[in-house]
């Protein structure tokens, strides 16, 4: 049995005809840490106030560690659920030492064993030594990590994270993913994080939960999910992609492109007439014999990489997208350069 289940949670808010979450369905094991993703609006908040009890649903049931917390007709307050909550601010309170803020949601326990409790979580996060200190005296990171110490501090069941990297510069946040995923596994705690950052989802979970207009797109772990993205929404948002359209062979693995020939990874199940193809940008490997040839029409550079705009020579329609692709750094290609390129099969994938 699953440690925490979602069943057909709906969610509508008064001054909407439109539910902000549709008959929302999913299992979550013991330790397992899920990114919600998606974009503003999408739901991914809102599920995850439902499940801390801070909204109720119209419809569906919460179950948390074989407990109903939540269906029609019963609600278990927010403070009985057995849930951490680490906000996207970090909430702490400036006036209150590192040690108090991770003591105050300890209301049950002696004032002996709170003191104890706090410092082994501040152990776990590394800031022993800190107890004495205030917020303003900490650095974001440090103050994200005193923010998971008082959510983990009760032992709860789940500890749930609102867009916990949204506040941190792009060194820090690289830092905070691996410090993050770190804590949690050290502590055996299953999470539920919301972001609408792909590289954070990808970076801290065993699975990922696309979402769009409040309805689930795809579940996957982030290895499937980039490789194989189920619909075009999915493609798009998690990661850049060239989406094409193209018209199956009778061999199931060739689709005949505007472009060319592309090769699936593996034999498709059934002949379909009209399919869309995601082919992401590494997928395209340049080199001096390539199956496909075009001009290209802007670089941009990455940093890790150059991305390539290829207006194919085959390709008559100037309405149409140029193809992408991610070429070396030091690869010396300038606008106007004619370049070929071959397209891995194993970064193809067939989308909705």
């Amino acid at each position: 049995m699953s440690f925490i289940q979602l069943n057909n949670l709906t969610k509508y808010f008064h001054d909407s005809s439109n539910p902000a979450v549709t008959a929302l369905n999913l299992d979550i094991q013991k330790g397992e840490i899920i990114s919600l993703l998606g974009p503003s609006g999408c739901g991914k908040t809102t599920t995850l106030r439902m499940i801390a009890g801070f909204e109720h649903p119209n419809k569906g049931e919460i179950h948390i560690d074989g407990k109903e917390v939540f269906s029609e007709t019963h609600s278990l307050p927010p403070e009985k659920r057995g849930i951490g909550m680490v906000f996207q601010d970090y909430a702490l309170f400036p006036h209150m030492t590192i040690l108090k803020n991770v003591m105050f949601g300890l209301n049950k326990w002696s004032a002996r064993q709170k003191k104890q409790r706090a410092k082994e979580v501040l152990e776990l996060v590394g800031l022993e030594g800190y107890e004495k200190r205030y917020p303003t005296q900490l650095s974001g990171g440090q103050q994200q990590r005193v923010a998971l110490a008082r959510a983990l501090a009760p032992n709860p069941h789940v500890v749930l994270m609102d867009e916990p990297f949204s506040n941190l510069d792009a060194g820090l946040r690289e830092k905070m993913r691996f410090d993050v995923t770190n804590i949690l596994r050290k502590a055996n705690t299953t999470a539920i994080i919301v972001t609408h950052d792909q590289k954070d989802a990808f970076a801290v979970s065993d699975r990922v939960v696309v979402m769009k207009d409040g309805v689930i797109q795809q579940i996957a772990a982030p290895k499937e999910m980039y490789r194989c993205p189920k619909n075009c929404f999915v493609a798009q948002f998690v990661g850049k992609t060239n989406l094409l359209t193209g018209r199956m062979d009778d061999d199931l693995m060739n689709i005949h492109t505007h472009i060319g020939k592309v090769t699936l990874p593996e034999q498709w199940q059934e002949r379909l007439e009209t399919v869309k193809l995601s082919i992401r940008p590494e997928g395209c490997h340049l080199t001096d014999q390539g199956a496909f040839c075009g001009e290209v029409v802007r670089v941009t550079y990455g940093g890790e990489y150059q991305e390539l705009y290829v207006r194919l020579h085959n390709e008559p329609n100037l309405s149409k997208e140029p193809m992408l692709i991610y070429a070396p750094i030091d690869q010396d290609v300038e606008i106007g350069t004619i370049v070929t390129f071959d397209i891995k099969p194993e970064l193809v994938a067939l989308v909705e």
